[in-house]
């Protein structure tokens, strides 16, 4: 049996359309995650949780809701990235900042609680994290509630993976290259160094190597987020730095590969450095990379076996942009796989049977 499609319950999606564009209304951009408190707290309590909300810093909490004594958790995060963009719905298709990363999600999540409840089952958890968008300040001080989820099972992070289950996800590698130059008058360039150039050889260097791949994370990419030079048009630049965002896979040369090339006048930093992971492989439920990384890796130390899966409803493909949207079909799918899942990890006395 397809374990999906063998869940009998009826999402309402008309209630998780509702839910999300109220979610979507407040702007939480992350650092203003608490706009949304007074909302879930409403929206908790009508639902029989115990709440907890955990601070974190500068006013932002991070939100444990408990029903029973949790086995199986539900989590995603509570931070949109900027610029806010208000909700709006077009049919069965919702538009809007949040709307598929990941305030859909967490809609989506909160219906399929609403389902498990009517059946009866308790034992449930949901945590909103915030900062996930920056610095994953959130994931990192929730796991000081492991000691409330002590017969945790499992974690299902919520994040738009097409309702697939991510096979893992790259490491990510934050890095600034700075090049050391002199100063000079630009009608005099021969007396100073240009300090502009050599990074740029470096850059261009490191482009033209080849790409690693690996086979359940995708290939290996990075991105050059920022590029500053110099401190006016005639003068010669002293100083030139770029940051640039690895997304690393098993067996990376990447980090090497940018000492390797450093040119006599530039030095390395290294801002930020997580590695890549593998998630569990579960019969029955599809799986494939996913081009991101997200708080799951962190988040699974709350349970003894690290036990996590990372799967929910919309694309990555239109999130962070101007045309992010959730469409309604693929959220009610998200609640019945949400199901599923919860039922597998309830259902197994000693943990879920899954290989990785």
């Amino acid at each position: 049996m397809d374990p999906v499609s063998g869940i009998r319950n009826d999402p309402d999606p008309e209630r998780i359309a509702q839910l999300t564009l109220a979610l979507c209304q407040q702007d939480s951009t992350t650092g203003q995650e608490a706009r949304l408190n007074p909302l879930l707290t409403g929206l908790l309590r009508n639902l029989g949780a115990r709440i907890h909300w955990q601070p974190v810093e500068g006013g932002r909490s991070n939100l444990l809701a408990t029903w029973g004594e949790p086995k199986v958790l539900f989590t995603t995060h509570l931070d949109t990235v900027p610029p806010y963009l208000p909700p709006r719905r077009e049919g069965d298709r919702l538009w809007g900042r949040g709307t598929c990363d990941a305030k859909g999600i967490l809609a989506t999540m909160l219906e399929t609680i609403r389902l498990l409840l009517a059946e009866g089952v308790r034992d449930l958890a949901l945590l909103g994290v915030v900062g996930e968008e920056t610095d994953s300040l959130g994931a990192r001080i929730a796991l000081e509630l492991a000691e409330r989820l002590p017969n945790l099972r499992g974690v299902i992070n919520g994040e738009p993976t097409g309702n697939v289950l991510a096979t893992g996800q790259r490491g990510s590698a934050h890095l600034c290259l700075r090049c050391q130059g002199r100063a000079a008058h630009s009608g005099t360039p021969e007396e100073g160094v240009n300090a502009t150039f050599p990074l740029l050889q470096w850059l261009l260097e490191l482009q033209g190597l080849p790409r690693r791949t690996d086979a359940n994370l995708g290939p290996e990419v990075w991105n050059l987020g920022t590029l500053n030079a110099g401190r006016a048009m005639n003068v010669v630049p002293d100083e030139a730095e770029a940051r640039l965002f690895a997304r690393t896979v098993e067996g990376s040369t990447f980090l090497e590969d940018v000492e390797r090339l450093r040119p006599g006048l530039g030095e390395v930093s290294i801002l930020f450095q997580r590695p890549p992971a593998l998630f569990p492989r579960l019969e029955g439920f599809p799986m494939a990379p996913v081009p991101f990384g997200s708080d799951a890796n962190t988040l699974r130390n709350l349970v003894r076996d690290r036990f996590v899966v990372m799967t929910g409803p919309g694309s990555i493909r239109v999130a962070h942009t101007e045309d992010e949207h959730l469409d309604l079909a693929d959220a009610v799918a998200g609640v019945h796989q949400y199901l599923a899942l919860a039922h597998r990890l309830l259902d197994r006395s000693q943990g879920p049977e899954y290989t990785i």
